[in-house]
Parts: C-alpha cells; structure tokens; sequence
C-alpha cells in the first residue's frame, strides 16, 4: 500500500467526523427554519450549543461504528458495497443514540431532528466519499497513487489483466513489466526496478503455477517488502466464495456453486415475481399492438413458441413473439440456406446470422427493441425463467456443448443478462459463457441492479443487436 493510498484512507476519519457534525447542523437548522416551523411549531427547548455539544460526542461513537463497519477499511469495497454500509452503520448509530437517550431519562425532544440527521448522514457521508474518490482517480490520472505492478504469466489471465489496468487506470493499478516466468531474471528484474522506486507489488496470473512456485514468489515479495496479487483460482473454474468448515480439527473448504442458494434464490425469486408482474401490466398496450401488427403482416400464429434448456438442463416451452416468417426455425438445417448465407457461429453450438432473411419487417422493428421478448415475463412469473440470468439456449446447442459450458444450466435462464448488457450478439460463445459463469459465481441483489438498469440503455443504442 503506498502512500498516497494510505493518505486517502486515513483522512476519512476526520472527514467523516466534520460531515458527521454538518449533517447534524443542518438537520438543527432545518427543524428550526420558519418552512418546517409553519407546518409544525417548536413546543421543546434546545440551544443549538446544548445540541452542537452533544453532536460532538455522538459523532466520535459514531467513528467507532464506522470503523467496525468497516469504512477505514485499507482496501476500499465497491461502492454499491460502501454505501450500504454507510446506511448500515448511520442506522446503527441513530439507535444507540436513542439508546442513550432511553436509558439516561433523557429523552430527545425532537424526532424529526433524529430522523432528519438519520437521513442527512447517509447522504452527506456517501457525497462526501464519493468526492474522495473522484479526487483520487483523478490524481491517478497524473500517476499519483498508482499501485505499480509486475504481471508474472503471460497467460489469457495476465493478458487479459494488463489490458484491464491499462484501460481502467482510476483502478489505480499501473502495469510496469509483464514476465512470462518468476526465474532468476525475473528476479533482477524486479529488484531492480525496486531499486529505483518503481514496482510496488508482484501479480502472478498463472492458474497452473503449483504450491512451490508459488510459495517462491510469496517469499521472495516478502522479503523485498513488496506486495502479492494472485490471479488463480483455488478451485479451477469457480469464482465462488469459498466457506472454510473445521472437521476432525482439519480445515475442510466447501465451494458453493453460486450465492443463489438458500436466501438468495427466495429473494431473487420474489423479486421476479413483483417485477414481472408490474411489467406484464405496463407493457399490455405494447403487447396488443404487437400481435396485431404481426397477424397483418404475415398471417400466422402470434407466438413462436420453441423447446429451449431451463435450469438443471429440464426442457420448457419457450414462447416470444414471431419476428420471422413461418417455420422460420426449420431453415436452420436446410444446407442451402446454410450453404447460401453462412453461419456466424460456425464451430461454436450456436446459429446466428446478422442479416437474417428470415425476419419479417415487423420482426426487425421487434427485435430492434427486444418487444419480441414481452412474452418472457409470462415465463418469469410462472418460474420457468428468471429477469436476468444466462442467455435460454436450444436442446441442439445444449448437446454440443462442452462440459465447462454446461455450468450455465446451474441457474435458470434470464431475459436479460451479463453477456446481453455485455455485448449482445458482438460477443463469441466463450465471451458469453465467461460472462454468464461470472454472474452465477458472483450473483448479488445489487449486481440485479446494475444489469436491469443497463439493459434498457443497451436496448435503445442497439449495440450488438442482431
């Protein structure tokens, strides 16, 4: 950790305490205003130094809530993770101040300046960590507080690391050399760019390094004081958190196939349900009009309904809204319009074409909007699909796939999912299975989140449509 890092995570600490107290002022001002004392006038007394005494105090337990929080934590989480707790930790501290309160026989006069500064410390404190860290990628940008990093193992992984680094520098990671072994050149290498101040961790990104190599680099770093990153997985092929158990006094590591158990698949389930439910009853206008446009267009049924693989590989109807001609699926074994018009995912156990023949006029404008897929909501709501989720893939494809493929069938299908907001039909088949086995090892309410919202933009610029 350098030192402007170190920098950034111990000023929070006073940071926090002055927007704690800010927080605290404007909700005091803000129940003293003439606007909220119109609505409701002052009955109690209360000077504000009385007030500002006591926000001191309760603002420093607040910093010990925070700091078991852990929001000083040296590794900063992910926003969405930081923010959460910042509401966790303000709604712990509002209840020990009422605690306090309650068992001093002093009881606080105003409730609405208990929520009030509830509520401002949440938005105050997520403000002000948000500035931070704009103030700290910015100075990224002028490499300072780069991380400087050497990557050993030019394999798809370090690759695909340093490509990263370079592309993301507000990560503040900076790639300064990149080795495909950790042998004895390497290691000059590496002391002597320490020598002139210019690495500052080693990343090894080797999923086949063994215990010994391994063991080798751990040393080596941590004689020369430098830190290590680990790319490889502990489990080949699994993402997942492990949970460590003790039995028989031997520590025993359990790799879960996704968070989606127990708890998380009730709580993806009922969200389906309430989503799919509101959306089914805010596009109807939209469904009517589709069904009838498609009748006029190209008589036939309304609905393409066709056998794809759900969770755990079970078979289910699968129904959307007919965007191509009539028996449009049989052509795709047909070896003259194969033969006449390709397939872009020859090789792969996908059949795709970017300007398919067989879509009709009303089936573009569909797709080009993803109405065809309005019927999937139905599919939601009875279970057989879920809103977000691996792309629903055809039993011909399914009984191509390789065994590392087939992990996608652990869950059910989504109408929308990481490889969909990830690119769409830009993406080859092992971009998509590595982006679905991504969400189903690192599933969370708030990854949800961010997919749902990306997905409509995605929708409307069109990228990788087909």
């Amino acid at each position: 950790m350098n030192r402007a890092n170190l920098f950034f995570t111990a000023v929070l600490v006073p940071l926090d305490f002055i927007t704690l107290i800010a927080a605290a002022t404007a909700a005091y001002s803000l129940r003293f205003s003439e606007s909220i004392q119109g609505i409701r006038p002052i009955i109690f007394e209360l000077s504000f130094q009385q007030y500002f005494d006591a926000a001191i105090s309760f603002s420093l337990v607040w910093l010990l809530i925070f700091a078991l929080a852990g929001l000083y934590a040296v590794r900063p989480h992910r926003l969405a993770v930081e923010a959460t707790r910042v509401l966790l930790a303000c709604s712990a501290g509002i209840a020990v101040v009422l605690a306090i309160a309650f068992f001093s026989r002093e009881l606080f006069d105003s409730r609405f300046i208990v929520i009030a500064v509830w509520v401002l410390a949440v938005i105050f404190i997520v403000i002000e960590r948000l500035l931070v860290r704009a103030i700290q990628r910015s100075l990224r940008r002028y490499g300072i507080g780069m991380q400087r990093v050497l990557i050993i193992g030019k394999t798809k992984s370090g690759q695909a690391l340093r490509k990263y680094f370079e592309a993301y520098p507000r990560l503040g990671y900076e790639v300064i050399g990149h080795a495909a072994l950790f042998n004895e050149s390497t290691k000059d290498k590496i002391l002597a760019l320490k020598k002139r101040e210019m690495v500052d961790m080693v990343l090894l990104a080797n999923g086949d390094a063994d215990r010994k190599e391994v063991q080798e680099i751990k040393t080596f770093t941590d004689i020369e004081h430098l830190g290590f990153l680990y790319s490889a997985e502990l489990v080949p092929g699994s993402g997942a958190r492990p949970i460590v158990h003790t039995l028989a006094g031997q520590p025993v590591i359990e790799i879960p196939k996704t968070p989606l158990d127990g708890w998380g698949a009730i709580y993806k389930r009922a969200f389906d349900i309430i989503v799919s439910l509101i959306l089914i009853i805010l596009t109807l206008p939209i469904q009517l009009i589709a069904a009838i446009a498609i009748i006029i267009e190209n008589p036939g049924p309304i609905l393409f309904v066709h056998k794809r693989v759900g969770q755990g590989g079970r078979i289910y109807n699968h129904a959307k809204f007919r965007s191509m001609i009539k028996d449009a699926h049989k052509y795709r074994f047909d070896p003259d319009f194969i033969k006449k018009y390709g397939n872009e995912r020859e090789g792969t156990p996908l059949f795709k074409l970017e300007h398919d023949p067989r879509i009709t006029r009303v089936g573009a404008i569909m797709r080009k909007l993803s109405i065809d897929e309005i019927p999937e909501f139905y599919m939601v709501l009875f279970g057989k699909m879920s809103l977000i989720g691996p792309r629903p893939h055809l039993p011909g494809e399914v009984e191509q796939y390789k065994d590392q493929h087939k992990r996608v069938l652990t869950i059910k299908p989504g109408i929308t999912g990481m490889a969909q907001v990830g690119g769409r039909a830009d993406l080859n088949f092992d971009e998509e299975v590595r982006l679905d086995m991504h969400y189903i090892e690192n599933w969370s309410p708030w990854l949800d989140l961010v997919i749902l919202i990306k997905t409509p933009l995605v929708v409307f610029f069109g990228r990788g449509a087909y």
